[in-house]
């Protein structure tokens, strides 16, 4: 079955909601303390106080559990920046003070940011879902900080773009391969795309 013809989850039950709540804790915990490697099934359901088939009910590969972690965050970041809204006097100064407060909570914790994209990065069609569940929600966060209800083709091509070169800021910045101005640069360079006169 296609992930487009899988049928809805139903909604999960408080004490279910709970459980899943201590499983992304756990991995951010594990993730934050040692990176992609050190989220492995056995541990985030011992440190998660649940059994193992449990733990795989809920989330078939720790791609799944880093995946599901970042969207976790992500909705945390939106739901801070409805409340926050970004400053900016035009689209591409909100889209980029947004992205640089996203990368600014990265760079507390950047061994739990370098396996959230990593998990990104590996996840292949068993994950698909979970992935673009992730960058439907970057999608959103963006589209928020334009100001734009109803985007028109242009720009969500532009939002595509800035994604994805936020994705590479993300991954050399991780790798040790660009530093933090130049990550500033590239994704102020990048919002210009949604700047006045963009269509």
């Amino acid at each position: 079955m296609t992930a487009e013809a899988r049928p809805a989850s139903p909604p999960l039950t408080e004490r279910q909601e709970a459980r899943r709540r201590r499983i992304l804790r756990a991995t951010a915990e594990l993730a934050g303390q040692g990176g992609f490697e050190a989220v492995q099934m056995r541990e985030v359901a011992e440190a998660a106080e649940v059994a193992l088939g449990t733990l795989y009910r809920y989330f078939p590969s720790k791609i799944h559990l880093l995946l599901a972690t970042m969207r976790d965050r992500l909705q945390l970041l939106h739901t801070a920046l409805r409340e926050h809204p970004p400053a900016g006097n035009d689209p591409a100064a909100r889209v980029a003070e947004t992205l640089l407060r996203a990368f600014r909570a990265m760079q507390r914790e950047p061994q739990l940011a370098d396996a959230m994209v990593r998990a990104l990065t590996f996840a292949d069609r068993s994950a698909s879902s979970e992935a673009d569940a992730v960058s439907r929600l970057t999608t959103a966060i963006i589209l928020d900080a334009m100001g734009t209800g109803h985007p028109t083709p242009g720009q969500l091509s532009a939002v595509r773009v800035i994604e994805y070169t936020w994705h590479s800021a993300l991954i050399t910045w991780l790798a040790g391969r660009a530093s933090i101005a130049q990550v500033r640069t590239d994704i102020e360079t990048v919002c210009r795309l949604v700047g006045p006169g963009a269509r």
